[in-house]
């Protein structure tokens, strides 16, 4: 059964949320503030979490940050903040998904599955690839750059894989967004340019003789290789 940790102060919220995910299949625990949450979160991994932004002791952002420092584990953030720079920094941050209050709780629920399914997404039976030192295990859907794991996030991962399995072709934004976001982004495309960004930090030791991903500006993407 997977798990799902909510993290979420207000307890008519987290109640509600609860009972939904638990009719769905799902095993839930709760935690009211940041730093049980980060407890909870090393004692018991959970298959994903919802995130709420205020919090007591440690906030939503910076909970992410110490989250995505040990794990790639799915992060959907809850809040109430409906600006788009708290939107742009979630995502910045590492987070999977982004939900205003208020929230029907089904969609939640939607949401929740459909950034489950996104880890067995791309896979592809058995296919690995080299790209020089880069190396691609599509089926596992890890990757390795001279010889050391690159941790990714689920999303940050599917992308990468997404432009992989397309070597020197151009991939658009609205490409990306359609099969990787999968739900309609109520943003901007810029969260495509964010994981765009952060998969260049994470890939910064890959010589660029070997391969780079590329901006085309005005038209989207390519991962480049020789």
């Amino acid at each position: 059964m997977q798990s799902i940790l909510i993290v979420e102060d207000e307890e008519a919220i987290a109640r509600v949320l609860g009972a939904y995910l638990r009719k769905a299949g799902f095993h839930v625990t709760r935690a009211a503030d940041g730093r049980s949450a980060l407890e909870a979160f090393g004692e018991a991994p959970p298959s994903l979490v919802l995130l709420d932004i205020m919090l007591p002791e440690i906030d939503g952002f910076e909970l992410l940050g110490l989250i995505r420092e040990r794990s790639s584990c799915p992060v959907i953030m809850l809040t109430a903040r409906d600006g788009i720079k708290d939107r742009l920094a979630g995502l910045d941050g590492g987070a999977d998904d982004y939900m205003s209050k208020p929230f029907i709780p089904e969609e939640v629920v939607a949401r929740v599955r459909a950034v489950l399914r996104r880890p067995s997404q791309w896979s592809d039976g058995s296919r690995k690839r080299h790209f020089g030192s880069l190396f691609i295990d599509f089926s596992a859907r890890s990757i390795f750059l001279n010889g050391a794991e690159v941790s990714l996030s689920p999303r940050d991962m599917s992308v990468l894989l997404f432009l992989a399995e397309r070597p020197n072709q151009i991939c658009t934004r609205d490409q990306l967004l359609e099969h990787v976001w999968e739900m309609d982004y109520e943003g901007s495309d810029r969260a495509v340019d964010l994981s765009i960004k952060r998969l260049r930090q994470a890939l910064s030791h890959w010589p660029e003789h070997e391969g780079e991903i590329r901006t085309l500006r005005g038209t989207g993407y390519q991962l480049w290789t020789t």
